[in-house]
């Protein structure tokens, strides 16, 4: 592995920094849409009224910047050229959202709903590697542009991290599967136009097989959003669906029957490495900024720069940034190299890592920015509270670690989940 970044990758983010300024920030800045972004931006961005859900206002700012993104050939850059896009590859979208992140935030990456001019449509990418023919020319093209997706119906309200014990089922009947279940954590659903609901349909409680994703409608019957769950960062769009009786066709499957387990396994590893990057980048952002304020602030004559307490906690976050780095770039290396299954303990030591390091990065910001930096003023309680939520949501970091364990011990089997051949 060549250390040094592609001259062309680093080309591409100078086009990119150009694009922000020209199209993007000044979109921010204008009819007062700074308000999703300074110290209103939870009491802008949430309808309280409608179930703590995103505003339809800061929802369309989202959009629009994406469509610009679109035109400017950059939203699809991850995606296969016969798509519109540049083939990036993981190690391309790892350091692309590094260094979105790093900038702070702003309208050209706002992770609070995964949001960036470089889209991280990881089910686009799914939709290619498991969709069916007819499943593909349904959906391609919407997922490409970003006008429409599908949510993700995994987590269930008993079996948080273990996929394998999930209640939800289907049955077979005739050329129609009959689900009951119930999802929480069910992100996007009140924009998604179907869910990928996650159901046992062969097997027993714990086996790898048997699990199966089906691709439901929203406008099903017996599929029904039962509330919104309000978190620590607000907004939500953080539902809890109850499934009672839903039919759907058999060519509602997704990636094969029995072999759903493969689909989530893949959808974690890729959106983990990029999900770690991103966290790294705000790790750096919150140093970058506590470096530069402590170099200002001169309480009893001297700027705080000048003080070991302030030096030490900063040097310690920046070697860790540095060192996971270079983990990072490593293990999306050798993704593009070996197949997404490949890495499976890497991936959850740079996710696990990056999002604890986040959150001790934007606490120390805090800290040295003294009240400033415990206010709203300062976006570093945003990036705590949002980056908190990954230490639970990417897979808990006890959960990573047990991963991780398990292929050090012996425990896992390395390579794809079983069924899968790659």
């Amino acid at each position: 592995m060549d250390l040094d970044l592609p001259s062309d990758l680093l080309a591409y983010l100078a086009e990119l920094d150009d694009f922000i300024e020209r199209e993007i920030v000044p979109l921010e800045q204008s009819d007062d849409n700074m308000r999703f972004f300074d110290h209103r931006r939870e009491d802008s961005r949430t309808d309280w009224e409608r179930g703590g859900l995103p505003t339809v206002e800061w929802e369309a700012l989202l959009a629009e910047a994406r469509r610009r993104a679109d035109a400017a050939g950059h939203y699809r850059y991850p995606f296969p050229a016969e798509f519109g896009g540049r083939d990036g590859t993981n190690l391309d979208m790892a350091v692309i959202r590094e260094h979105l992140a790093r900038r702070g935030l702003g309208l050209h990456c706002d992770l609070q709903n995964e949001h960036a001019i470089v889209g991280n449509n990881v089910g686009l990418l799914l939709m290619l590697e498991y969709g069916s023919a007819q499943q593909k020319s349904e959906w391609i093209d919407r997922l490409a542009s970003g006008t429409a997706g599908f949510a993700f119906g995994i987590t269930e309200p008993e079996h948080g991290s273990d996929a394998t014990h999930m209640e939800t089922n289907a049955i077979r009947d005739g050329d129609e599967w009959i689900i009951n279940g119930e999802k929480t954590w069910n992100t996007g659903v009140h924009v998604a136009a179907a869910d990928l609901v996650f159901a046992r349909t062969s097997g027993r409680p714990g086996d790898a097989v048997g699990i199966t994703a089906f691709l439901v409608p929203m406008t099903t019957p017996g599929f029904v959003v039962e509330e919104y769950l309000w978190t620590f960062n607000m907004p939500t769009d953080h539902a809890r669906v109850s499934l009672t009786d839903v039919r759907v066709p058999h060519d509602a499957i997704f990636g094969g029957e029995g072999h759903g387990l493969a689909v989530v396994q893949h959808f974690f590893n890729e959106n983990r490495i990029r999900q770690a990057a991103s966290s790294l980048g705000a790790a750096e952002y919150c140093i970058d900024q506590s470096i530069e304020y402590a170099k200002q602030r001169k309480p009893f004559g001297k700027p705080l720069a000048a003080n070991q307490a302030i030096q030490f906690p900063i040097v310690e976050l920046r070697t860790q940034c540095e060192m996971l780095r270079t983990l990072i770039h490593k293990t999306a290396w050798l993704m593009d190299r070996d197949g997404p299954f490949s890495q499976s303990a890497q991936v959850s030591m740079c996710n696990f890592w990056s999002n604890r390091l986040c959150c001790e990065a934007a606490d120390r910001a805090m800290q040295i920015h003294g009240g400033l930096g415990y206010s709203r003023h300062k976006p570093f309680e945003h990036i705590y509270r949002h980056h908190r939520r990954y230490r639970i949501t990417e897979g808990a970091e006890e959960i990573q670690m047990r991963r991780i364990a398990g292929y050090l011990f012996g425990f896992m089997p390395s390579g794809a989940p079983k069924g899968v051949d790659r």
